[in-house]
């Protein structure tokens, strides 16, 4: 192991050597500073597609690499599920340049490590560590998409087809009320919607998966073109620039494949009711109405909503469930914000002894109060500070303003919406909040769903797992 650490190093030294003169296969773009707020960027574009972002922060010896992959759960054709969340696994199988478990090894002997995470919308590949690692973390980033589609064989699929779904099995269906989580989306948008199957996929889909199938869908979505990098924290963009030229500009540049859209927003038509038997203890009620898409109008009202409804012991639901009545055991409501449309939740355990059909009616007393009255303004105020708060502590971390500048990149085509994303929240009026609860929390279009204890005794009936 230590012989191939040296060649890479090696490797890495000799590309700063020989590409030190300025990119002549990218143009760049720089961010306008003058709003506190904004994160401060440079971009560029490769030939090939790939669209590159800058952020410098040398008040700490610390980088970080983001990259942004078009492609999530949506894309995914009909009996393929689970390929997007299946790639991001398969994608730290290893190539030949560098073997199974040597991405994580010859970054954790530098002192970098890496994650991923897969959602409905997008991939993300994110590496952190000491400034010394740059140049180590995109050769191994570029290494990997470019090398590991053609590379993946019987033995990899095997292998993470099975991780996959032992992680389907430990942090979803052994889960209490994962049941839930997995069903919801079926209950709430039609067969054929982008969203309704989850992130992970289906057990059959998973084992019908091929070879053929994986090195299609990467050949498909792990294209130049669908590529966002971002470099952020204490680096030399003109030492860097380079290299990413060098590694990642030699992508081959191919035709992006149209991502799935909708003609409309799906629309419930009535009340969808269901019942699901789990392993837990306590009853719990879901209530889900579709809604606005993220950064649609409407989706910053419903986070300040959420706030309002569930956030502190003074907030509606809180105060009405858990402390005054004692009816539930906890309480949360949220805007889960996707891309093509959304769903906001409310969800509440029952205590010991209450019925769900009581934590229900008691719920949508206060959505009714909501729809009916003007949220007070010492309850919006408080709501757009603790939100302002969030935001602005979130922006401290580096690891978060590269993942920001690529969040604003694949929304909107501008990294530098920071500020603006956060006027959305700071404009939002109490006739506004009135106006979306009217037009969201519709009585008679949403899911309603009642977890129950399984009874003492009763067996798994499902023998896939």
């Amino acid at each position: 192991m230590a012989g191939l650490i040296r060649t890479t190093k090696a490797a890495v030294a000799l590309a700063f050597a020989l590409v030190m003169a300025p990119p002549t296969s990218a143009h760049a773009e720089s961010s306008d500073t003058s709003t506190a707020l904004n994160i401060p960027y440079t971009r560029h574009h490769l030939d090939n597609g790939v669209t590159v972002i800058f952020h410098a922060d040398h008040s700490q010896p610390l980088v970080v690499t983001n990259i942004n992959v078009n492609v999530g759960s949506r894309d995914e054709k009909s009996k393929r599920t689970g390929f997007a969340h299946l790639f991001e696994h398969l994608m730290f199988m290893g190539t030949e340049r560098v073997p199974e478990k040597k991405f994580d090894a010859w970054m954790e002997a530098e002192g970098a490590w890496n994650n991923a995470w897969t959602s409905n919308d997008r991939t993300d590949y994110y590496d952190v560590g000491p400034s010394h690692t740059l140049p180590l973390l995109l050769w191994l980033e570029a290494d990997r998409f470019s090398q590991l589609g053609g590379q993946i064989d019987q033995a990899k699929l095997d292998t993470q087809r099975g991780v996959v779904r032992n992680e389907r099995r430990q942090q979803v269906e052994n889960t209490p009320y994962g049941a839930a989580a997995l069903r919801l989306p079926e209950l709430s948008f039609p067969a054929g919607h982008p969203y309704h199957h989850p992130v992970i996929g289906s057990h059959e889909d998973l084992e019908a998966a091929t070879v053929a199938d994986v090195r299609s869908f990467f050949d498909e979505h792990y294209v130049a073109g669908n590529l966002s990098i971002v470099v952020a924290g204490d680096f030399d963009e003109g030492k860097i620039m380079p290299l990413i030229d060098a590694w990642f500009g030699s992508l081959p540049k191919s035709e992006v494949a149209q991502r799935r859209t909708l003609a409309q927003p799906a629309k419930l038509d009535r009340v969808v009711r269901e019942t699901l038997e789990d392993n837990v203890s306590l009853p719990k009620v879901i209530i889900s109405y579709l809604s606005p898409a993220a950064y649609a109008p409407g989706d910053a009202e419903l986070d300040l909503l959420s706030e309002i409804m569930t956030e502190g012991k003074a907030s509606r639901l809180y105060k009405a469930l858990v402390y005054d009545r004692k009816l539930a055991q906890t309480v949360q409501a949220y805007q889960g914000s996707m891309a093509l449309q959304s769903q906001f939740n409310i969800e509440a355990v029952a205590r010991p002894g209450v019925t769900l059909a009581e934590i229900e009616k008691a719920i949508d007393a206060e959505i009714d109060k909501l729809r009916s009255a003007e949220v007070t303004a010492a309850e919006l105020s408080r709501a757009k500070n603790q939100y302002e708060a969030q935001f602005l502590r979130r922006m401290q971390s580096l690891t978060t303003r590269a993942s920001l500048l690529n969040r604003y990149q694949a929304a909107h085509g501008d990294p530098g919406w920071a500020a603006a994303d956060l006027k959305r929240y700071v404009d939002a009026s109490s006739s506004d909040l009135q106006r979306v609860a009217q037009q969201v929390f519709d009585p008679q279009r949403r899911v309603i769903m009642h977890v129950i204890p399984k009874p003492k005794g009763a067996n798994e009936q499902d023998g896939d797992k």
